[in-house]
């Protein structure tokens, strides 16, 4: 087994942990000789990106607008630091975010220039933030996005029908977020003699 397919079925597996679909992954990756470490963020949506230039990048991978809105429900889970979150806080409160949140998020970020090291963080959605749910659809609807690429999803025509369709329905959107994810496990994999696989995931074979 490579380590391409651990991390795609580690994933598969954390997806479920955290009570989202199964979803049913080949295996047969083989890992890279080199290393794209340098190039890697060119190909990864910055959460300060405009939503077209976000979906232009998932559009380039094979994702389409569906399974990207889709993708970027992961935002169900986990948390953001405050310092990918002041810039919609301070100095003006962006007019986008639901005033009272904002106040709240405020309490969790007090400063505009936060300390990077410092554990200050606001979690993505406060009912139910382990859980990969269409919560986070409902909160994008009420303006509670925390990042700006979040909230730009219901201000885009494009996306924000479903937006409106995934918040609403949590079957369809668990359904579509297995597809984005098989979509993304899939995009561009190395096979048969183009990879290797990794005696150490470290580092490349050393013949």
């Amino acid at each position: 087994v490579s380590c391409a397919d651990i991390l795609a079925l580690s994933a598969r597996d954390g997806i479920v942990l955290l009570g989202g679909p199964k979803v049913e992954m080949k295996t047969g990756r083989k890992d890279s000789r080199e290393s794209y470490y340098k190039v890697v963020e060119d190909y990864i949506p910055n959460h300060n990106d405009s939503i077209s230039l976000v979906l232009s990048l998932f559009q380039s991978t094979g994702i389409d607008v569906e399974a990207a809105v889709a993708l970027l429900g992961a935002h169900s889970v986990g948390r953001v630091h405050c310092v990918n979150l002041v810039q919609r806080l301070y100095p003006t409160i962006d007019p986008t975010l639901d005033p009272s949140y904002a106040e709240y998020l405020k309490t969790r970020c007090p400063s505009p220039n936060p300390d990077p090291k410092a554990v200050e963080y606001a979690r993505n959605d406060r009912e139910t933030p382990m859980i990969i749910d269409n919560n986070y659809y409902k909160n994008l609807l009420n303006k509670k996005g925390l990042l700006s690429i979040d909230q730009q999803l219901t201000s885009d025509p494009i996306t924000s029908l479903y937006v409106t369709k995934m918040a609403a329905d949590n079957a369809y959107f668990r359904a579509q977020f297995a597809r984005a994810v098989l979509l993304l496990s899939e995009n561009n994999p190395l096979t048969e003699i183009q990879g290797e696989i990794r005696e150490d995931c470290r580092y490349v074979n050393s013949n």
